[in-house]
């Protein structure tokens, strides 16, 4: 999940429930502080009121609403409705266990499924970091009954992201599916209409993709090249494109008494989009590559191949990074990590939250 180069994770965001280790109990976290837990974190997964955290060593450890460990895990999954791991079962099979978040992982588990169950024989040497996309590419879990879906092995499965209603899928090829609730536009279809089942995002067709995130209503997603695409639901800016909410934060009154709202140069209305259902290209400022992208309930966060943090979108609780509170519909780079002279190497977006591993900068 992350480079051996010694480094430490960062978090910053909605912490009401002390969900981010260290942080203790604030509503507010509005720039990024370390977390004060074990540095040898190697993936993290934030639901809206817990972290569950995971270390080289293989243990799980939750803070938050709940809180706990286990050990034996090889990766976990963490959502308001269920809690999944990916554990060293017997022999040397991997058992696939989830739990209520608040059982706080005592007891018996929900389900685990069986590892000789067919299509569910789960190696040892699986890869860590594949929830909720099981190692065997076929099969994935939701916190909705059926906890457990097959996908069709022709789809040949790398990555699969879900969002509040909707769910992508990166294929082996590069190419993107989308399925699920589409009244946001989050399908990239060009319509608002729900998918049944996974269908191929024609847009994207010949780009081939090397990562998909799924926030809450929206979309996006990095090329091999890249490049950054973005579409759905952009009602807090959180695809960098016009938003109204924004524009009529931003209102001022003339010596007339009039309101007045900030448009384009020439004075023409601002653009105002609030659904983008096909996919468009995102420039980031300076010709910024990205690399890597997360995407929270309604902002984005994306890596750049120099090792900085850009975000936006809706910033109520400082998940964006930038010592406020303000939200954004433009890409604005986190300064914290250049001022300390930190690579940011992943990011990893809960809710309301922002996670992020970065390490020295070894050019300074």
């Amino acid at each position: 999940m992350v480079e051996e180069q010694p480094g430490a994770w960062f978090g910053f965001g909605f912490c009401g429930f002390g969900q981010e280790p260290g942080l203790g109990r604030r509503c507010q976290v509005l720039s990024p502080e370390p977390l004060k837990t074990r540095r040898d974190i190697c993936h993290v997964s934030a639901s809206w009121s817990y972290t569950a955290l995971v270390t080289r060593g293989g243990c799980v450890e939750l803070s938050g609403s709940v809180s706990g460990t286990a050990g034996g895990c090889r990766d976990v999954w963490a959502s308001e409705r269920l809690l999944v791991l990916l554990r060293d079962g017997p022999g040397s099979r991997v058992e696939l266990q989830a739990w209520a978040p608040g059982s706080v992982l005592h007891g018996e588990p929900l389900w685990a499924q069986d590892p000789e169950a067919k299509g569910a024989a789960l190696s040892a040497e699986a890869p860590v970091g594949t929830l909720p996309l099981l190692p065997s590419s076929h099969v994935y879990v939701s916190p909705w009954p059926p906890f457990r879906h097959c996908l069709a092995p022709e789809l040949r499965a790398r990555q699969l992201e879900l969002g509040a209603e909707h769910a992508l899928l990166l294929d082996a090829a590069g190419q993107v599916f989308s399925w699920g609730g589409g009244r946001h536009g989050q399908l990239g279809h060009g319509t608002l209409e729900m998918e049944l089942e996974p269908r191929l995002l024609e847009a994207l067709q010949g780009l081939p993709m090397a990562q998909v995130a799924a926030g809450g209503w929206h979309s996006v997603c990095v090329s091999e090249t890249r490049d950054l695409y973005v579409w759905g639901w952009n009602e807090s800016g959180q695809l960098a494109l016009p938003a109204r909410s924004l524009a009529e934060d931003k209102r001022t009154v003339t010596g007339e008494g009039k309101e007045t709202v900030a448009g384009t140069e020439d004075g023409a209305p601002a653009p105002f989009i609030a659904v983008q259902p096909f996919p468009a290209l995102l420039d980031l400022p300076l010709g910024s590559e990205a690399v890597g992208a997360s995407c929270g309930s309604r902002h984005t966060a994306v890596v750049t191949r120099t090792g900085e943090l850009y975000t936006w979108g809706w910033g109520k609780y400082g998940q964006l990074g930038h010592q406020d509170s303000a939200s954004l519909d433009r890409p604005c780079r986190v300064e914290y990590f250049v001022h300390k002279q930190l690579q940011v190497k992943t990011v990893t977006c809960g809710p309301w939250n922002t996670y992020v591993y970065a390490v020295e900068n070894r050019k300074s």
